[in-house]
C-alpha cells in the first residue's frame, strides 16, 4: 500500500473512534490528535497481536475471538494514549461499532 493510502486510511480511523467516543457510554470522545495517536496504537497493537498469535486470532481475523480481541485492544490502547478514558463495556461496544463501520467503510491496513 502506498503511504498516502495509509494516511488516509489513519484519517478514517481517527474520525471513527472520534464518533464512537461522541455514541457511546464508556468511551471519552477524543480530539483528533488523540484519535489519529489512537488509531495508530490500535493499528501496532493490532499488528503486533496478529504476528504472535497469528491472523485468525487478530482484530482482523472472522468471529467472536477476533471480536474480543478487537475490544481488549481498544481497552489496552487507553494506556499508551494520552486522554483516552474506555471501560471494558466501552471497549466492547466500541469494537462493535467499529466492526459494523468496517464492513461498509473498510479502516484497516493489510
Amino acid at each position: 500500500m502506498d503511504w498516502m493510502g495509509a494516511v488516509i486510511r489513519f484519517i478514517v480511523s481517527a474520525l471513527v473512534l472520534m464518533l464512537v467516543g461522541f455514541l457511546l457510554p464508556g468511551f471519552k470522545a477524543l480530539s483528533f490528535f488523540h484519535a489519529l495517536f489512537a488509531a495508530i496504537v490500535i493499528a501496532v497493537l493490532g499488528w503486533v497481536v496478529e504476528s504472535l498469535l497469528g491472523r485468525n486470532v487478530s482484530p482482523y481475523g472472522r468471529g467472536v475471538v477476533g471480536f474480543l480481541v478487537s475490544a481488549v485492544i481498544i481497552w489496552a490502547a487507553q494506556f499508551i494514549v494520552p486522554a483516552m478514558e474506555v471501560s471494558v463495556l466501552g471497549a466492547l461496544l466500541a469494537a462493535f461499532v467499529i466492526g459494523i463501520i468496517d464492513l461498509f467503510v473498510p479502516t484497516t491496513i493489510r
